[in-house]
This record gives structure tokens, C-alpha cells and sequence, in this order.
């Protein structure tokens, strides 16, 4: 009999060497091996280290909760997406929500919509919009192989994000909170940054900080410049588990605390927060100057110019 502990690996790619434990660590670019289909066999943790087997291409099936963490794997269908599309996103200048401007002939919303319904460790999508907004993704939503759910947009952000929070799935062991003006993250940055908050409860991708940032008084005269290789520039995803997240709340709540972003909500727990690193592609389209800048990078990507 395999004791519960073990790990099936069937046909899934491998390393010629054992890789860290944590899987941000590990080298995408190295070789890789593929196993045989007539080598299908069963490994556990431990062992399939000493055989040179990267934890990241391990079945998590049948590993324990405490296996998974250890070896950073994020279930399959453990993962609640909290998709913020209320903003009124008056920068643009637009008639309609940015979120909802056409790029490249498809709403801005959907693009970061396609790549979380197409993650194999997403259960469900949460979209926080207007009802006249729903039928967006209502449409799109006969091409997805997720869950999808409405809550109603806040005051503010993190009102929307606490609405959102209240229609997750009770089984689900993280939240991904996702700013839907944001539409070129990637999948591969949304891997990274699920494995990091659950290793470390919360994560958030983000990317160094490349311009010099002074420190000003209100009347704009310089207090001093800051230290740049300390300084990064926060993004979306923000990942979160569950639990942590509702204590922040509750803690915000009772405090009457405002917070700009999500991970802000459990700092305040003290709990730390892990950065992970990200793409400068990964833009917020907010202005109409942001909206060319996304059309010339989709256009880069699929080899057309303009």
C-alpha cells in the first residue's frame, strides 16, 4: 500500500538535480528531463529530492497540507480570485470605466480574466463590479472552466475587496486579489507570487523602483532622497490566505483604519509580507497615455509592430 504521505508522478516534467525547497529559488531555465511513462512511480517528499526530482513538478494529490507548504505547491482549485472592476476610473477621461475600454478590440477587464480561468490552481472568480457591468463576463464566461461569482463595489478599495472576500469559497486556502486595470500580468508572475503567499501567508508582486524618490514637505522642498535598492513599486496580484486576511479586516474595521492596498490590511497585523518579484509590463492602465503604452506591448508580444 503507498502511505498518503507519497507523491504520484506520472509523465511530468523533471530535473537532472534536486532542486531548493523553495520553488522562487529554483532555475526556470535549466534543464529539464522527462519522465518516462514505463518509470511512472510513487515518491515522497524527501525521496524524490535524493532522486533529483524538482518539487515544483511533484503531484500535490496526495501530500499533506504541511508537504505542500514545505514544497511550495499550490493545489489544484484551492485558489479564489477577488477580480476588482468597480472603479470609476475618472483619469481616463473616458464615457466608461477604463476597465471596460477596449484594447486591441477586447475589454481591458477580461484579459487578466482569460489568465486566471486558464490557471489550473484557480477555483473560481469573484468580480467586484457594477450589475450593468456583469454581463462582461457573463459573456466570457461559456469559455472559462472556473466558477464564476458577482459582489457589489465599495466606498473604497478595501471596501471592495472586504465585499468580494464575503462570496469566496470557505474551502479555498488563498485569495487573489487583482486590479482589473491591470491586464498584461502574466501567468507565470501569478504562479510565483501564489507560491510565495502560501509559504508565507501573503505575497505581492512588485518590482524595484528605478527612479530617484525624494521625500518632500508640503511646501515641495527636498527632506532627503531615499534609498532606491530598498524602494519597490507595488503591484497586482496581492495574495492572501483567508484567515489572515478576515482578522486585518477585523482589526481595520475596529480601528476605522483606510489602506491603499490589500497586503496593507494585514501589516497592520504585523505580519510579514513577502515581494515577489514581478514584470514592469505588468502596467495599471489608468490614463489614455497607459492605454497606448499596453496596446504597443500586447503588439510586441505577437510580433506586430505599429
Amino acid at each position: 500500500m503507498v502511505p498518503h504521505s507519497l507523491a504520484c508522478i506520472a509523465n511530468l516534467p523533471i530535473s537532472s538535480k534536486s532542486l531548493p525547497l523553495a520553488p522562487f529559488l529554483s532555475n526556470p531555465s535549466s534543464s529539464r528531463l522527462q519522465l518516462p511513462l514505463h518509470r511512472r512511480q510513487c515518491l515522497g517528499v524527501k525521496n524524490a529530492r535524493k532522486e533529483g526530482i524538482g518539487l515544483r513538478s511533484i503531484s500535490c494529490a496526495a501530500l499533506s497540507s504541511a508537504e505542500r507548504k514545505e514544497a511550495g505547491i499550490v493545489k489544484e482549485k484551492s485558489v479564489s480570485v477577488v477580480l476588482l472592476a468597480g472603479g470609476k476610473g475618472k483619469r481616463m477621461g473616458a464615457s466608461m470605466p477604463k476597465q471596460y475600454l477596449p484594447l486591441l478590440g477586447q475589454p481591458i477587464a477580461l484579459y487578466s480574466f482569460h489568465t486566471f480561468s486558464e490557471m489550473s490552481e484557480v477555483k473560481e472568480i469573484v468580480v467586484v463590479c457594477d450589475p450593468s457591468y456583469r454581463d462582461v463576463f457573463e459573456d466570457a464566461s461559456e469559455e472559462i472552466q472556473v466558477d464564476l461569482k458577482f459582489a457589489l463595489p465599495g466606498k473604497e478599495r478595501q471596501d471592495s475587496v472586504f465585499s468580494g472576500l464575503q462570496e469566496i469559497d470557505g474551502r479555498s486556502e488563498l485569495v487573489c486579489i487583482h486590479d482589473s486595470a491591470r491586464p498584461l500580468v502574466s501567468a507565470a508572475d501569478v504562479e510565483k507570487v501564489l507560491k510565495d503567499g502560501w509559504l508565507n501567508g501573503a505575497a505581492v508582486l512588485g518590482v524595484p523602483v528605478k527612479a530617484t524618490i525624494k521625500e518632500a514637505t508640503n511646501d515641495s522642498f527636498v527632506v532627503k532622497t531615499l534609498d532606491r535598492k530598498t524602494l519597490w513599486e507595488m503591484q497586482t496580484p496581492q495574495v492572501i490566505k483567508p484567515d489572515l486576511l478576515r482578522r486585518g479586516f477585523e482589526l481595520v474595521n475596529k480601528e476605522g483604519l483606510e489602506v491603499t492596498d490589500d497586503v496593507s490590511i494585514v501589516e497592520h497585523l504585523k505580519h510579514p509580507v513577502y515581494i515577489t518579484e514581478g514584470s514592469y509590463t505588468n502596467i495599471k492602465v489608468t490614463t489614455p497615455d497607459d492605454l497606448l503604452v499596453a496596446e504597443r506591448i500586447l503588439n510586441m508580444n505577437t510580433g506586430v509592430l505599429s
